[in-house]
């Protein structure tokens, strides 16, 4: 099993770890779930989180990498993309070229490197519909980034229990605790940790479809209470990331503490 001293997460609110409460006023996520894994597996490990909710890729490159290779990680978890999918202007070059040289940059100091495709989230958001062909063109974009520069890559586009809904959260932009859980037992299975393995990537029950009134009532209720006011923050050129500054921006000591007997 491999050993990780210094582990960093760069990216935006999906590494930031909305929408995973962590009873403190805060999230936890993902990102902090895999470093508690890593504290398990070895004892523990410096953990750092630059995530900020909004960032899109070529803003995560010029504001996070820099910081990010200072720490000298011998792991990055490296993540972005959907806020470049709901951009008016989806410039797939530069994207390529933003993915590329943060990997390369990263992989360069002798880092693993570990990311993951987004699923089509068509049947949970019907909105996401309107830029499947971009989410297409980025998740090749990442799986060809990660063959050319050594990025080990979590495709979860290719299963389809990521787009089960019952593992995104009401805002059907995050994942919920049951999907952050999830991503985390997927990238610690990539990594090759001890105890994991490969139920992430089992579906879930069975359940009933839900009434079409209880989904007319459902997306009227999104539209309310997400859709309208992203439109109108993005109308006046606000980010949700406005003042909001890394939860973890330098690295943190994680220890995994074993009750006595």
């Amino acid at each position: 099993m491999p050993r990780f001293e210094r582990y960093v997460a760069i990216g935006d609110s999906t590494v930031e770890g909305l929408d995973d409460p962590d009873g403190h006023g805060g999230y936890r996520g993902w990102a902090n779930r895999l470093a508690e894994k890593l504290a398990a597996a070895q004892g523990s490990v410096l953990y750092a989180n630059l995530a900020i909710r909004g960032r899109t890729t070529g803003q995560i490159r010029r504001e996070q990498l820099d910081a990010a290779l200072g720490m000298r990680p011998d792991l990055v978890a490296l993540v972005s993309g959907t806020n470049d999918l709901l951009r008016p202007h989806f410039d797939a070059d530069a994207l390529r070229e933003d993915v590329e040289t943060m990997q390369s940059a990263l992989t360069g100091i002798g880092a693993s490197v570990i990311t993951f495709t987004l699923p089509d989230l068509g049947d949970v958001m019907p909105l996401a519909r309107m830029v499947r062909g971009r989410l297409l063109r980025m998740n090749q974009i990442i799986r060809d980034a990660g063959a050319k520069t050594g990025t080990i890559v979590c495709d979860f586009a290719a299963y389809p229990v990521a787009a089960d809904p019952r593992l995104w959260s009401d805002d059907r932009l995050h994942a919920n605790t049951a999907g952050h859980a999830r991503i985390a037992e997927a990238l610690a299975e990539h990594l090759g940790l001890e105890g994991a393995d490969r139920s992430w990537s089992e579906p879930l029950p069975d359940a009933p479809p839900p009434h079409w009134g209880d989904r007319l009532r459902a997306e009227a209720a999104w539209t309310r209470r997400h859709l309208l006011p992203w439109l109108w923050r993005h109308a006046q050129g606000r980010s949700s990331g406005d003042g909001i500054t890394p939860k973890f921006p330098r690295l943190t000591l994680i220890r995994h503490y074993t009750p006595e007997a």
